[in-house]
């Protein structure tokens, strides 16, 4: 199916590995020109490699998305190698798996407030395009996270500023929508790391997918460029999960 994205411009934080560069790959093979940023330069050139094989416009830079100069400085970088935003996908996380203050103020520092200030950075280009927007949450913001309660409240609160910005933003034409993948594995990623020295905890949560492997970055990566594609133009403030039946 023809998702309409050829020549948009797509911004993806967090986009030089696993969901984040899936998700890219996902709009440059539809024809998107895209942007991403990361936080290392080798894996940022690796990706930048890799999504200019689709033969699109393709930016990447340095960006720690827990710095608010940062932010504002990467996406007018940005706006201005694509020429315009249609697309803003909110991915990094902080990954406050433990109940301390560092994993909480991290959480907050990068889940909830990097999708605040991301979306500030963007919203008057996202509006010039009526454009949209796609944060990146987890099935662990829907329940109980009782391994890792920064986690899953952080990832709760994106759920719901993805309802407020998505009734606040319509009557801009501005979609805004979330996905919540379950368990994804990837080279380096967390679920890779937990195979190779947490033996445990990484067959407990592949025992809990009913499917029986955890899901793959492209997984998410396609849904998300649906939900920014003219496809999806009549959805907004929902929160799809993608995770092989493990929420239920």
């Amino acid at each position: 199916m023809e998702l309409g994205l050829k020549n948009k411009n797509i911004i993806v934080t967090g986009g030089s590995r696993g969901i984040g560069l899936a998700a890219a790959v996902a709009c440059a093979a539809e024809g998107a020109n895209i942007s991403i940023c990361g936080r290392t330069q080798d894996s940022l050139d690796a990706a930048t490699a890799t999504l200019k094989s689709y033969g699109t416009v393709v930016h990447g830079e340095i960006c720690d998305i827990a710095n608010a100069q940062q932010i504002k400085a990467y996406i007018a970088s940005a706006e201005q190698a694509l020429g315009s935003i249609d697309g803003l996908v909110n991915n990094p996380s902080g990954f406050g798996n433990t109940d301390d203050e560092d994993s909480w103020a991290r959480s907050m520092d990068i889940d909830v407030m990097g999708v605040v200030r991301c979306t500030w950075a963007a919203s008057n280009a996202l509006q010039a395009s009526k454009g949209a927007i796609v944060n990146v949450s987890s099935i662990s913001g829907i329940g109980a996270s009782a391994g890792s309660a920064a986690y899953g409240a952080v990832k709760a609160a994106v759920i719901q500023m993805t309802q407020t910005h998505a009734k606040n933003m319509a009557g801009d034409h501005i979609r805004v929508n979330c996905v919540a993948p379950g368990s994804i594995e990837f080279p380096g990623g967390l679920w890779d790391q937990a195979k190779q020295h947490a033996p445990d905890m990484y067959n407990g949560a592949l025992a809990s997918i009913p499917f029986g492997r955890m899901g793959e970055p492209q997984e998410v990566g396609e849904v998300i460029a649906f939900l920014l594609s003219e496809r999806a133009f009549w959805i907004t403030g929902q929160t799809v999960a993608i995770d092989g039946g493990q929420n239920l």
